[in-house]
């Protein structure tokens, strides 16, 4: 085990970001041009990082997994985005947002990159109202702002309730301009299946083009990883299934660290299981609880119709146990309280878990049409899914598994452990610690785009000499016969279990013992069988069709390899964490319910390294430190 140099520049944490960036070498316009840079995926982070690059003058290629980058997830974050302007003079600033961010990920992450990414949430609204993003606009004009989960301010500014749509056709737009002046190449429907690492640096990637079976090298002089989060590894969860951990899990098998994969976030309202063919579960954004009020019937097993539970006999629980936070307390602390609720048997739905999101009191005072102005596609997408009218009945919700707070380790300019691999937004584990607030994976996937992946990229070219290369290189040959073989491994096995049941089957055994609630005897439990569902899948998986041509079972099946292999991971590192602390909630360490950090003993970064096939990853640490904010109990009452 080592301990690792996230390389925080030194001096006050509020001149940090601003020092560094003067210190940084500059690469010149006319020398920018010479260099070529790759970007796999393009949504919000990515397309941000392959627009401004182009921008600068780079030669960009850019990897799409889907037929158009406006497929990317990033448009499933309805509810809104941070950013520190404070338009409602109710007090707030670049500090508060940066409390705010270190205390809800229960002080699990490093000051200077939260504070950086306080600092430049003034940045980019300016950047996407510049682009046309239509924002809300008070009486006056001015952007609108609302509440998120975590604050007690209104610093989210928002897009009705499709924000992380509109913001990602303004980064598409951008990026697609410079696909137009051709600074970017654009290349959809391609998989990432390997890195390839020559002298110790990433110099290119292995992509298998999904509609034709083709595997195609690409060589650049810096790879940036922008590939969102692993929360399919539950199989049900909010993420498009088409979102995975491949193109990072490649990455790391060739030296990148993977940090912290037991962090992953529940979010708390989620439309309820209904059904066991179901692929994903469907988000009701958590804007939705600046207006709704969450409870469940006092009374045990009640199966009257909600609006025929008296207000006397209604336990709205968050307001209960959080007063000064209410239905906006963080994701992590709200989501464990619906579960206690269910668990007492107070659920709304018969055989099943739910609690109510209420709308009337708000109805009543404000009318149907405001709310519709709000929320209104949320509202219809509700009624289209589950049949019933939110403006005359309370939705039913309960927690499910959403965002993942680990990813691949980066130091301060976000570069992994491999010199010129970069990885941005959700992919990297860099800003949100244990538990994301609310409206932070948009401000964050933007930050890294647009302000600063351009500059750390120039730096590390500055600095480093790159030698040019083809991709008749040996390394590239290598890494296409590794990905080549292992297509043809999965073809080759034959057996009699679809991928999707292996999948199922995986998620089945992450949720019950590495979801909302983990112990040691269910995450040792899940260590035994994991490897044994591994082996089964390697000997008995059958993918039909062939290699060389469309074959969407081919990819869910190396999807799937890939997920067998994380979860493992992601189990032995909350079994290795014996505290609690925001969405890693070890059942044994709490106190009245309460995640119970041990500051002494896991304030660090978890970061392991891939030590080869059958062999155990091994641990490396980085420390964290906190000058600028005690060290405390993170209390919402």
């Amino acid at each position: 085990m080592s301990k690792l140099d996230g390389k925080i520049p030194t001096g006050p944490i509020e001149s940090k970001w601003q020092d560094h960036r003067f210190n940084m070498k500059l690469v010149n316009p006319a020398n920018k041009r010479k260099h070529t840079v790759i970007v796999v995926g393009t949504g919000l982070a990515g397309a941000s990082a392959a627009a401004s690059m182009g921008e600068l003058g780079y030669k960009v290629k850019a990897f799409c997994v889907h037929e158009s980058p406006r497929r990317a997830h990033s448009v499933a974050a309805q509810g809104g985005i941070n950013a520190a302007k404070n338009y409602q003079n109710d007090g707030d600033s670049t500090y508060r947002l940066f409390y705010d961010t270190i205390k809800g990920g229960d002080f699990r992450a490093r000051e200077a990159n939260v504070y950086r990414l306080a600092e430049t949430s003034v940045k980019i609204i300016d950047q996407c109202v510049a682009q046309g993003v239509p924002f809300a606009r008070d009486y006056g004009g001015l952007l609108a702002n609302r509440s998120f989960g975590g604050a007690q301010v209104s610093r989210t500014f928002y897009a009705r309730g499709q924000t992380g749509q509109q913001l990602l056709l303004g980064a598409y737009q951008s990026m697609m301009r410079q696909v137009d002046l051709g600074n970017v190449e654009l290349r959809t429907r391609r998989e990432m299946l390997d890195l390839v690492v020559v002298d110790g640096k990433a110099r290119g990637i292995i992509v298998r083009n999904l509609l034709t079976g083709e595997i195609e090298s690409h060589e650049a002089d810096a790879v940036v990883l922008a590939t969102g989060g692993y929360s399919t590894v539950f199989y049900l969860s909010t993420n498009a299934m088409a979102c995975a951990v491949t193109a990072a899990w490649k990455a790391h098998k060739r030296g990148a660290y993977f940090a912290n994969p037991c962090y992953t976030q529940i979010h708390p309202t989620c439309v309820p299981v209904h059904g066991e063919n179901q692929s994903k579960l469907t988000l009701m954004s958590e804007s939705l609880r600046n207006d709704g009020r969450v409870w469940v019937s006092k009374t045990k097993n009640d199966r009257r119709k909600p609006e025929e539970i008296p207000e006397s006999e209604r336990d709205y629980f968050l307001e209960r146990v959080y007063p000064s936070f209410g239905n906006l307390a963080p994701r992590d602390v709200a989501s464990r309280q619906a579960k206690y609720r269910c668990d007492e048997g107070h659920s709304a739905i018969p055989d099943g878990e739910a609690v109510y999101l209420d709308f009337a009191d708000t109805i009543k005072r404000q009318g149907e049409a405001k709310i519709a102005e709000k929320y209104g596609n949320l509202f219809q997408m509700y009624d289209k899914i589950t049949g019933e009218n939110p403006y005359k009945t309370p939705m039913k919700i309960y927690p499910a598994p959403h965002y993942t707070m680990g990813g691949l380790w980066v130091d301060y300019n976000l570069m992994s452990t491999i010199p010129g691999l970069f990885v941005a937004g959700e992919a990297n584990f860099s800003d949100h610690g244990a538990n994301r607030l609310g409206a932070s994976a948009l401000m964050q996937g933007l930050a890294d785009g647009y302000f600063v992946i351009p500059y750390t990229i120039g730096d590390y070219i500055a600095n480093t000499k790159i030698q040019p290369i083809q991709p008749t290189h040996d390394s590239f040959k290598a890494a296409t016969e590794t990905v080549q073989i292992e297509i043809q491994k999965l073809m080759n096995v034959k057996g009699g279990r679809t991928v999707e049941s292996f999948h199922k089957q995986l998620g089945r055994i992450m949720w019950n013992n590495c979801g909302m609630a983990r112990n040691e005897k269910g995450l040792t439990e899940a260590l035994q069988q994991i490897p044994k569902l591994r082996e089964e899948f390697w000997n008995n998986v059958r993918v039909p069709g062939e290699a060389n041509y469309l074959n969407p079972e081919l990819e869910k099946a190396g999807r799937v390899a890939d997920f067998l292999e994380l979860g493992e991971l992601m189990c032995r590192d909350a079994l290795d964490r014996k505290e609690s602390c925001g969405g890693h909630f070890r059942e044994e360490y709490q106190v009245d319910g309460e995640a119970k950090r041990d500051d002494e003993k896991y304030c660090y970064v978890a970061a392991w390294e891939w030590m080869g096939k059958d062999k155990s990853q091994s641990l490396h640490k980085e420390d964290l430190t906190f000058e600028n904010i005690k060290l405390a109990t993170r209390s919402y009452k």
